[in-house]
């Protein structure tokens, strides 16, 4: 999926974790108080604490989040570099695509104008 070396995998990871709403929706909880816990995401959300931590072990397994132990607790943190790996792989999709189009364009153009009498 990416030509960056190991960015297939990762970008693959990345869009399937991001694909569940919930998972979308904790990671902007994480992204806008910095970092917290699983309980104090919970909290915030209509799911359970455990079900929580399921949706951040997705997280982090796609390099999303990273975990540190406090004491008793754990307090995640959003890693953005995957996200920023996935950004660039849709950037040069999009490109691609741009090209593609700016190219039927002009080979449409050319066959009107060509085609006129």
């Amino acid at each position: 999926m990416s030509s960056e070396p190991g960015g297939g995998e990762g970008v693959d990871r990345v869009l399937a974790a991001l694909a569940d709403p919930t998972r979308r929706q904790v990671l902007d909880l994480l992204a806008a108080e910095g970092e917290a816990t699983a309980t104090a995401l919970a909290e915030r959300l209509p799911i359970s604490r455990q079900a929580v931590v399921k949706h951040l072990v997705v997280l982090d397994d796609a390099g999303l989040v990273s975990s540190t132990r406090v004491g008793r607790e754990v307090l995640y943190v959003v890693v953005p570099a995957a996200l920023n790996v996935t950004a660039r792989w849709m950037d040069r999709l999009a490109a691609d695509w741009d090209r593609r189009l700016a190219t039927i364009k002009r080979v449409a153009e050319a066959a009107e104008r060509d085609s006129r009498p």
